[in-house]
């Protein structure tokens, strides 16, 4: 198959969704990658590159996407491209689809066979798959250094001829791959760190790195099958409301990662809550694309309120494009590997990962339901 790489046309977004490396590895199995000059510029990655891995340099995206049978992206095509879109093409990408209905109805009606990765499984055999665990991991990173670039003060314990300068007391809001990352950085950095997260499992992760967990103790189960937070009840997040308001006090910092797959992101920060932290701790929500689990959150806004600083960043890995590249590349190509052959897709829906992450197929949208 040959597989187009256009430039993102997203605002900010700087990552380009494969790169040599990972080109590479493609051309290993008789595939071939076209890409649109210049897709690689915004993360250090010239034209040159591309050409030295094997894949052929396009001058513009309608060049590109002509002679290609798949389009691969990193975010969602918008819903004027998808009704430009050739059909019969394919597309794999980030395209959320319970959060894009309208998108994926486009994409059957255009006949397009797309693959969403957001929708990969939580399975052992996916995980060198998996796109957006390597995401978060860059993101639960550059959160820490976004929160040390507005505290008024060290992260570290300091002993100077000024004398001893106590470490910032950091609070991580949600344990999966981002929060464990933000964890593991804020505490390379020497801040005291404690961690909450509804799943008694992330306890021993969370002490594995050095930080306290904050733990609630609550009668119903909050883990799915997959492995990701369930939505809790209102009791629930009464209690975990009442315990985080008085370790929010503490906080110098706070870095919140919790989410529910196609759900509003859970309200864990409360207006009250921020008024009564420290005069210029700050609050890295990154959440905010989907609600934002701090209430006073504003999409790719900073928000000054009683002395805290609150950011939401909707695109971080966009802020460490080369090595979120890598990432990103890499998944992406063990991905295309594991669902195609010498002669196209394997069209095997008995594979959880094909099955799972074909959204649309044949005019259908989520085809895996009719062949389950």
């Amino acid at each position: 198959m040959q597989f187009a790489v256009l430039n993102e046309d997203a605002r900010g977004e700087t990552r380009v969704a494969l790169v040599p490396d990972s080109i590479k590895l493609l051309l290993k199995q008789k595939h071939t990658v076209v890409v649109q000059s210049g897709a690689g510029v915004a993360a250090a990655i010239p034209d040159a590159q591309f050409e030295a891995a094997g894949a052929r340099i396009a001058p513009n995206a309608a060049e590109a996407m002509g002679m290609a049978d798949c389009l691969v992206k990193i975010r969602p095509v918008s819903i004027e491209d998808a009704k430009a879109a050739p059909e019969g093409k394919a597309l794999i990408g980030f395209l959320a689809p319970l959060r894009n209905p309208e998108l994926v109805q486009i994409l059957a009606q255009r006949r397009i066979t797309s693959f969403s990765l957001d929708a990969i499984p939580r399975i052992t055999r996916a995980q060198s798959m998996d796109t957006l665990s390597s995401m978060a991991t860059v993101a639960g990173y550059r959160a820490v250094l976004l929160a040390a670039s507005y505290l008024p003060k060290f992260l570290p314990m300091l002993t100077t001829a000024a004398g001893t300068i106590r470490p910032a007391q950091g609070l991580i809001l949600g344990a999966g791959v981002a929060g464990l990352q933000a964890i593991a950085t804020a505490r390379r950095l020497g801040a005291v760190v404690e961690a909450f997260d509804v799943r008694p499992a992330a306890r021993d992760q969370v002490k594995s790195l050095g930080a306290a967990f904050v733990e609630i103790p609550v009668a119903e189960n909050l883990e799915d099958k997959g492995g990701y937070a369930k939505q809790v009840s209102a009791e629930t997040l009464a209690q975990q409301q009442k315990l985080l308001h008085e370790r929010a006090k503490l906080a110098d910092f706070i870095i919140s990662t919790a989410q529910v797959p196609g759900k509003p992101a859970p309200r864990l920060v409360t207006k009250e809550m921020v008024a009564d932290m420290k005069p210029g701790s700050v609050i890295v929500d990154l959440a905010a694309e989907s609600g934002g689990n701090c209430e006073l959150t504003q999409a790719d806004q900073v928000v000054h309120h009683n002395g805290v600083t609150i950011l939401g960043p909707t695109n971080l890995p966009a802020s460490l494009p080369l090595d979120a590249s890598r990432m990103f590349g890499r998944n992406l190509a063990t991905f295309i590997l594991e669902i195609t052959n010498e002669n196209g897709f394997t069209m095997d829906w008995k594979n959880e990962i094909f099955a799972q992450t074909c959204i649309t197929h044949n005019g259908e949208a989520n085809p895996h339901r009719r062949t389950a």
